[in-house]
């Protein structure tokens, strides 16, 4: 088990971005939460094996309908037991 954190730039808020990381996520059985930050991005966290996170990067890089990702940067890895499962959209 690993875990990432990465912020999502680009036009990520107002279409459905976490939403879609969520469900994502969900499908691939992974721990962790997304938010929108205060300056247009969007963080993220998720922990569980490096295959299927690597599924999850392809996933957010590519987002939804309506998104255009320009930057995933990666952050200081969270603690793995801080990180929540179902997968969950924090407000």
């Amino acid at each position: 088990m690993n875990a990432v954190h990465w912020r999502v730039e680009g036009k990520v808020q107002g279409v459905g971005f976490r939403w879609f990381v969520r469900e994502t996520a969900r499908r691939l059985d992974l721990a962790g939460w997304v938010a929108n930050r205060p300056d247009g991005t969007v963080e993220l966290a998720a922990s569980g094996p490096d295959h299927v996170l690597e599924r999850l990067r392809a996933a957010v890089r590519e987002g939804p309908p309506g998104a255009r990702v320009t930057g995933l940067v990666p952050l200081d890895a969270p603690p793995r037991d801080g990180l929540v499962r179902p997968f969950t959209i924090l407000r």
